[in-house]
């Protein structure tokens, strides 16, 4: 493959070392490639936290928003120029806490992006506070006593949100993970991949190994994506395993097939010289 370090940056991340950060980081640049992209056929927005750093890691075109807004902004990037690829990122206190309402109508109202979450049950940024999808007694600086919410089910909100593509990946397995994130990306429509981050420095005791000794693959057992109620089935097993994969791969339009004003051409190439806006703004004095 033709210039395969196109993704490559000259600056270097500054995760802790061991993060599974880099997991991730590896497995985007790997499905890049393996679709042929090139850097300006795609975006990437971030929201803030560790995770928030990848688009000033990836050679495409980045924009670091706020705290949980990652998906808004991803939105407007899809809709002024429905051509780009668009991978939405960020972690899951950004995602599942302040960015939540972001994420339950960005399920449904699919428009065609990839949603990747750094979830590792803490605050990484801000030295390890219980996130939303933390376990319950977790103890942390903000819950000393350990945590006494149960923590968040994002798959299972997205499924029954109406999300057209449901998967969990593993930072450990930046193979496994490439393949997972390039299926997501070819997917017509809204793509969300939960993927489970070890974080060395704040959530030790759920290590590479801690995982690699739960995760199993859904493709292993024979699962149907396609069946909603089988996918939720598989959120919710108690059985002490991880299972990563596609959870639920549905067929629905995307939002923006169903925008006339996109069909021609992206927003972006709309010639507006012959636009006058004087009228519009006299009516607003």
């Amino acid at each position: 493959m033709e210039n395969a370090t196109r993704f490559n940056t000259k600056a270097k991340p500054t995760w802790c070392p061991g993060c599974g950060n880099f997991g991730i980081q590896n497995a985007i640049k790997k499905a890049l490639l393996s679709l042929d992209l090139q850097p300006h056929e795609v975006a990437i927005s971030s929201g803030i936290g560790c995770s928030g750093k990848i688009p000033h890691w990836i050679n495409v075109y980045g924009f670091h928003g706020l705290h949980g807004r990652t998906l808004p902004v991803a939105t407007g990037l899809k809709l002024a120029n429905h051509k780009l690829v668009v991978i939405a990122e960020g972690g899951d206190g950004d995602g599942y806490s302040e960015g939540m309402g972001h994420f339950i109508h960005a399920c449904r109202r699919n428009v065609d992006m990839t949603y990747i979450v750094h979830n590792n049950g803490v605050y990484g940024l801000t030295t390890g506070q219980v996130s939303p999808t933390g376990d319950r007694g977790f103890a942390s600086s903000t819950t000393p006593h350990g945590a006494i919410e149960w923590p968040l089910q994002p798959l299972a909100l997205a499924i029954s949100a109406g999300a057209n593509f449901v998967a969990r990946g593993f930072s450990g397995d930046s193979e496994r993970l490439g393949k997972l994130i390039s299926e997501g990306i070819q997917h017509r429509g809204f793509s969300f991949i939960d993927v489970l981050q070890v974080c060395v420095s704040f959530n030790p005791s759920k290590s590479y190994k801690w995982y690699q000794q739960r995760v199993g693959n859904l493709e292993d057992e024979g699962h149907d994506p396609t069946d909603r109620t089988k996918a939720l089935e598989a959120v919710f097993r108690d059985d002490g395993r991880l299972p990563i994969g596609v959870f639920y791969r549905g067929s629905e339009p995307a939002h923006e097939e169903g925008l006339p004003q996109l069909a021609a051409e992206p927003l972006v190439k709309h010639d507006i010289t012959d636009v006058d806006i004087r009228p519009l703004m006299e009516e607003q004095v």
